[in-house]
């Protein structure tokens, strides 16, 4: 047998070897298997179709920068980025972390996908504007208070799970071609206004329940009950039949103010100093 017969023979056997040994790696990556134990919870992965409904609710926008919590196989964040987002997924378990990057990058969304093996309670996720999350309803309550604390108008989408007394904005139920967890829910970060703020025309006195508000309007002409409702940094509020509505900036909001068949009028007010 010639020299050059041999070569090749021995090419062939590598290459063969090479081949067996790529089915044999990809016989032994990580398939997770549904209700498999997490740190917190089990994995039971969110319908395609109510994903994009929790990203439809949340009005995504490729500005968005998006962090699911407990992303398992990364199919959250994945939709996100194939819709223009910069999304992170957060997940404990380094064989499903790994596996999302897998998916993320057959996918063709490497760039804008990323994958942390890190603990929810551990990480930072304040720079999001759009956090989804599938997790048990104590986990839920434990972030709330950090949720709370993200910017104001960030929205928050659970699939299934609620806040208890913090009541959604918003709950849709995807009926067609979903048959379990078909249920999500939309929260937008309030902006933090109760306490007292100073008008030109009197002082407004808030109390705060999650988004909802209520309170006094005292003026010249004597004290008012008011209620209403923050959306993010948008204020609304009614004082007997003048409806308010405006912006939230820190310290300082502004707006206008209608009342039935009268000229709308503008109005600002200060957060006194406690």
């Amino acid at each position: 047998m010639s020299r050059s017969h041999i070569v090749r023979r021995r090419m062939v056997t590598l290459g063969l070897a090479l081949v067996a040994a790529g089915v044999l790696l990809a016989q032994q990556q990580f398939q997770p298997q549904v209700g498999q134990a997490g740190k917190d919870v089990v994995w039971v992965p969110t319908p395609q179709v109510l994903v994009e409904k929790m990203l439809d609710m949340a009005k995504v926008t490729p500005q968005d920068y998006l962090i699911d919590l407990g992303s398992g196989d990364g199919r959250t964040v994945i939709t996100a980025a194939k819709r223009g987002l910069r999304a992170l997924g957060i997940e404990y378990n380094p064989d499903m972390v790994d596996l999302s990057k897998r998916n993320a990058s057959e996918a063709g969304v490497g760039e804008k996908s990323t994958f942390v093996k890190a603990d929810l309670f551990e990480s930072d996720f304040s720079k999001a504007t759009v956090i989804t999350m599938f997790l048990l309803p104590d986990i839920n309550l434990k972030l709330r208070p950090k949720l709370l604390d993200m910017k104001p108008g960030t929205r928050v989408v659970s699939n299934s799970f609620n806040m208890e007394d913090w009541t959604p904005d918003e709950t849709q139920t995807v009926e067609n071609g979903c048959t379990s967890w078909c249920t999500a829910y939309l929260w937008i970060v309030p902006a933090k206004v109760e306490g007292t703020w100073k008008l030109a025309q009197g002082e407004l006195t808030l109390k705060q329940e999650f988004q909802m508000i209520s309170g006094t309007l005292s003026t010249g002409a004597g004290k008012t009950s008011i209620s209403g409702k923050m959306t993010g940094d948008q204020i609304h509020f009614s004082a007997g039949d003048t409806q308010y509505t405006g912006r939230v900036n820190g310290n300082n909001m502004s707006g206008t103010a209608t009342k039935p068949g009268a000229a709308g009028g503008t109005w600002s007010a200060t957060r006194a100093a406690k």
